[in-house]
């Protein structure tokens, strides 16, 4: 064969697979397709490189889609590459120089030896590799950067990555839909598995179990973003009761996900096989190594026989890291998620509405739920906290201690029993409900044929309540809507001077001084009075606010357990040991502190504002066979609030004659 038809074999197949690979390129072929054409690409160069150095000159550069789309391409893999080319260009080299050295099969010897055109393939190689494996600038503001840093596991081998790959690259709107949903959470996410130094591959499970739906439910019985059954949330700490599901509480099911993943991963040493046991149990991984040990196969996870489910559930998973790695590759467009927390924690009362929480917060109610998912009740109730956006912090702080000083109702609803065969509908009815509105509040009746199968607890709408809750709330905002800002304090706020009008006594708003007018005294910790007589229209919040005293500190000092006052009630405002000798608390009420106010503030129309009255309170006789059930039923009350107003214990006797205080 002589040198010229060679160079023409070489040139030929060299073009050849660079148009196929140009038209793969285009038709966005998957990068596993490509590696067999890669590889006889190469090894063409290769050889026509070590034979004709001018071919290494002109002939044009395989481009990889998967290297060019992918910016996260790591250290070790551009080392890698480069060392399999040296070792490729050496055996090349090794190989011609065997075939020189026999005369019989030497072809035309060329001008430069072998190991000079061995070399400048390598270094021409190297430089190839090297520039398109560097690392493309990272956007640290996007979250989905710092995801594909923390990548960990090693590609599979398996058809079932490609045909999820095509799956999910034709349902871009599912994409969409489920990076939105994420956002919320994805960061907090992130920060947990970093700090536990686990594979960020994690942060994409909850898109395999439930598209980052905190409230998706399976058939079998696993609930929340991260799909805990009920057994393995309970052996995790998950708490699940009447009142909340702590599988679907964002932080607490995190934590137990994360648990359960370090757990798997220490049993089986490989994270393809903790995804596995995560999806089907260890006990059925555990059962196939030792399956595959007796027969002496290989224990990884391609080789395991698995349930069809979960051969397809490690793929799935990968398929996704591959398409977060390059969606340009697939045709994805994948939206930016912002690299900081999207949701902070704040204090939460001890019982509320959910409804009234996310007012407060200002915020939809399905936005609050979606961070707070975890009540099966309309109450959020026995919580430390409520996960709100972070910009909406400080509004709930603020908003609830504006409600409080109102002294609106935290709770509008209340517990009902049932025996079982009733009917939903009727048990409905009976409260002014529907029966899809009763199962909608009430998550987890067990029902059949619209009939409850058990003895069953329901919470029901107290209507009085409701209308209160409301009212509060329209005044709240009346005030703030009324309040003009005070322009001559040193922090104006809306919401300061819509708190001092909740007040019917003047509050401390001090001007600046002006020329000719002598400033107001401002009270000090000295001159504090030792107690303080209620007037008509205050509340503990006015008052603490009033004395620098917090609401907490008044309560204790009095022996408080709610936030109601009546009006000529004595409040103590220092403790005992500061009283002075020979006194008593009667001798030292103070008058009612007046301090003036800002013009405007004094100037505010109250008219137009919504008075909101504490209903009187109401007592009530027991009679012979009377029930708390039943008096809470008459006068539209729950049950917990007579124990509550009555002191009674859960296992207190109604006698007759009794007098019980009913609202």
């Amino acid at each position: 064969m002589t040198r010229s038809v060679m160079r023409q074999m070489v040139q030929l197949v060299m073009r050849v697979v660079d148009n196929w690979l140009q038209m793969a390129m285009a038709n966005k072929t998957k990068f596993l397709v490509l590696k067999p054409w890669l590889a006889l690409y190469v090894v063409a160069f290769i050889f026509g490189a070590s034979m004709y150095p001018a071919l290494a000159q002109n002939a044009p550069q395989p481009v990889s889609p998967a290297i060019n789309a992918n910016p996260s391409v790591s250290a070790n893999a551009t080392a890698l590459a480069l060392a399999n080319a040296s070792v490729i260009a050496n055996a090349a080299a090794a190989a011609h120089a065997a075939n020189s050295a026999n005369p019989a099969n030497s072809l035309d010897a060329p001008s430069v030896s072998v190991d000079a055109h061995a070399s400048s393939f390598t270094e021409s190689l190297s430089t190839f590799v090297a520039e398109k494996t560097a690392p493309i600038p990272q956007d640290d503001a996007d979250l989905w950067q710092r995801i594909r840093r923390g990548f960990a596991m090693e590609p599979l081998a398996s058809p079932l990555v490609q045909d999820q790959e095509q799956w999910y690259a034709t349902r871009q709107d599912y994409i969409r839909r489920f990076v939105e949903r994420g956002s919320k959470y994805m960061y907090h996410i992130v920060e947990e598995v970093e700090r536990r130094k686990m594979p960020t591959e994690i942060v994409l499970l909850p898109i395999i179990e439930s598209a980052f739906n905190p409230q998706a439910y399976s058939r079998a019985a696993a609930s929340g973003m991260w799909q805990f059954i009920p057994s393995t949330g309970t052996h995790f700490g998950l708490k699940q009761d009447y009142l909340t599901d702590h599988r679907r509480d964002v932080l607490l099911s995190t934590d137990a996900a994360l648990d359960y993943l370090q757990k798997l991963y220490g049993m089986f040493n490989s994270w393809e096989l903790a995804f596995a046991a995560y999806n089907c149990g260890e006990g059925c991984v555990g059962r196939a190594i030792a399956a595959n040990q007796r027969k002496g196969l290989p224990t990884d996870f391609v080789n395991l026989n698995l349930p069809n489910e979960t051969r397809s559930y490690v793929p799935k998973l990968i398929a996704v890291k591959n398409i977060i790695l390059s969606p340009a590759t697939y045709g994805i467009e994948l939206n930016n998620v912002l690299n900081q927390p999207y949701f902070i924690k704040v204090a939460a009362p001890e019982k509320i509405d959910v409804k009234l929480a996310a007012r407060l917060a200002e915020m939809p109610e399905a936005d609050f739920s979606a961070l707070n998912p975890a009540f099966n009740k309309p109450v959020a109730a026995n919580t430390n906290y409520f996960l709100v956006p972070t910009a909406q912090a400080e509004v709930f702080k603020t908003n609830l201690d504006l409600y409080r000083s109102l002294n609106g109702p935290m709770v509008s609803w209340q517990t009902v029993t049932a025996k079982r065969g009733e009917s939903i509908d009727r048990i409905a009815k009976r409260y002014g409900m529907t029966g899809s509105y009763l199962r909608a509040t009430n998550i987890g009746i067990k029902e059949r044929k619209g009939k409850i199968t058990a003895p069953a607890s329901f919470m029901v709408p107290m209507a009085k309540e409701a209308k209160i809750i409301d009212a509060t709330l329209d005044m709240k905002e009346s005030l703030r809507a009324s309040a003009p800002p005070p322009a001559n304090l040193a922090s104006p706020s809306r919401l300061t001077a819509a708190v001092a009008l909740a007040s019917s006594a003047p509050v401390a708003l001090i001007p600046a001084p002006q020329a000719g007018v002598e400033p107001p005294t401002v009270l000090s910790n000295a001159s504090i009075p030792y107690s303080y007589q209620v007037q008509a229209g205050d509340t503990l919040f006015s008052i603490s606010k009033r004395f620098g005293i917090t609401v907490t500190a008044l309560k204790q000092l009095n022996g408080i357990p709610e936030n109601s006052l009546q009006s000529g009630q004595i409040l103590k405002l220092l403790s005992d040991e500061k009283l002075p000798p020979n006194e008593t608390l009667s001798n030292l009420v103070a008058a009612p502190v007046v301090v003036p106010t800002v013009a405007a503030v004094r100037a505010q129309p109250r008219a137009s504002l919504i008075k909101v009255k504490a209903p009187p309170i109401q007592k009530y006789t027991v009679k012979r066979g009377d029930s708390l059930f039943a008096i809470a039923q008459k006068f539209d009350v729950s049950i917990d609030e007579l124990r509550q107003w009555n002191k009674l214990t859960t296992k207190a006797v109604l006698r007759p004659g009794v007098r019980l205080r009913v609202s």
